[in-house]
């Protein structure tokens, strides 16, 4: 028989590991943009006996038996997901982004092909061609970057590139771009040159389900996306797409790049697209916007520079060039007062990616606990007092007490604690 035991009981080592992360989420201040809080719900879906099962293939056609409750379920989960983005197919089986993408790619290529893709150092992702990633292993992969004045992507770049390398397909989206992404300028720039547009919009996903970034769906052939980051769902993928596509994209993911889906995931992506449909969810996209423009504004006034000026979305990019410190060194130091940070490269970055010269910030994960504008001039100044006071342990302590004291105010999960 199976064990019974609760996992406190059975494994305690792992239970204290979750018990420690807890906390360490409940006490600290989660400024990465690609991270977010998912709620009770969707813990609860993921963490079901939906776990269990086997469902290769898709609602209807699949290859195991006993399948019947998942069929149901995924069909709840595709709908969902179209009418988020008013697509016409869905496919919610990728497990990942990169894995959506990757799907996309082989279904519209061949290796060899040329892609045309954002720049990683200039805010783009590593599915999008980087030579260190499959997509630039299989395929000729070109890049756009920003102007390095303005940290803005502007047509006559994307365009002189298409028209040098002639790309099969373009990718547009951003893993550290701040700004809104004008998705009828790439359309006009894929038409012009023949190539396929996809949108990776993994970052943008809830603010555009939220209404307040520009939907690229009447612009694009393919829209992939992550379903957590914005989106506030559990890890895993999405490709959205027009109908006469569908076929070879469910292909591409099954069996192409993937085996049987995780039906637990894909039941906390249904809850938490289910959250996302609701007026709620178009507040907190909203706030999140908010609170970044105003996290924005306040680290410029403690004088820290914001790539681009500024911010239209959750993230924004902090610049570090002209100063002695580097990303990696405020990463850390922010680490020691509960502020989580991801070092980031900027464009033309002269360090490498594991120093940068750069640091990434975003308000997903605090606007979900509540956070307010008027909260976001007290971050700010936490982490330019962290930052000046780096060697300085007893005003780290300090700086952390605060900081503690500060999450104290908007509960997470208190009841997880014990």
């Amino acid at each position: 028989m199976i064990s019974t035991l609760k996992l406190h009981e059975s494994d305690p080592a792992i239970a204290d590991i979750i018990r420690k992360e807890t906390r360490r989420k409940e006490f600290s201040l989660e400024l990465i943009p690609s991270e977010n809080c998912v709620s009770e719900a969707v813990l609860e879906a993921t963490g079901s006996i939906l776990t269990d099962k086997y469902c290769e293939g898709y609602p209807g056609k699949r290859y195991y038996g006993g399948c019947q409750h998942y069929d149901e379920l995924e069909s709840i989960c595709i709908d969902r997901a179209k009418q988020m983005f008013g697509a016409q197919e869905a496919n919610v089986q990728p497990h990942s982004g990169a894995n959506a993408n990757m799907a996309v790619q082989l279904n519209f290529l061949q290796p060899g092909d040329t892609i045309l893709g954002h720049k990683l150092d200039h805010g783009g992702h590593l599915t999008h061609g980087h030579p260190a990633n499959i997509s630039g292993k299989f395929f000729n992969a070109t890049f756009y970057g920003v102007n390095p004045e303005s940290g803005l992507i502007e047509e006559s770049e994307v365009r002189k590139q298409a028209e040098i390398h002639r790309p099969k397909m373009i990718v547009c989206g951003a893993s550290a771009y701040s700004r809104q992404i004008d998705f009828a300028m790439f359309r006009r720039v894929a038409d012009e040159v023949g190539a396929i547009l996809l949108a990776d919009v993994a970052h943008y996903a809830g603010l555009i389900v939220g209404g307040v970034y520009d939907n690229p769906e009447p612009h694009v052939d393919i829209i992939t996306t992550t379903t957590h980051k914005t989106l506030r769902g559990p890890r895993g993928g999405l490709i959205l797409c027009k109908s006469e596509h569908i076929k070879g994209i469910n292909r591409s993911v099954f069996p192409g790049i993937q085996g049987g889906p995780l039906m637990h995931q894909i039941a906390g992506k249904a809850v938490a697209f289910k959250e996302a449909l609701s007026e709620d969810f178009r507040l907190y996209a909203s706030k999140v916007v908010t609170n970044a423009r105003a996290l924005s504004e306040a680290l410029m006034e403690c004088g820290f520079k914001i790539l681009s000026g500024g911010t239209d979305s959750h993230v924004m990019l902090v610049d570090l060039r002209g100063s002695e410190l580097t990303g990696a060194e405020v990463e850390e130091c922010l680490g020691k007062v509960g502020i989580t940070v991801n070092k980031n490269t900027v464009p033309g970055d002269p360090k490498p990616a594991t120093v940068t010269s750069g640091f990434r910030i975003g308000t997903p994960a605090i606007t979900s606990r509540g956070f307010r504008t008027s909260e976001m001039q007290l971050i700010a100044q936490f982490i330019r007092d962290a930052v000046d006071h780096r060697h300085n342990d007893k005003m780290l302590v300090s700086i952390h007490e605060q900081v503690a004291e500060l999450c104290k105010r908007f509960p997470l999960f208190p009841h997880r604690l014990s």
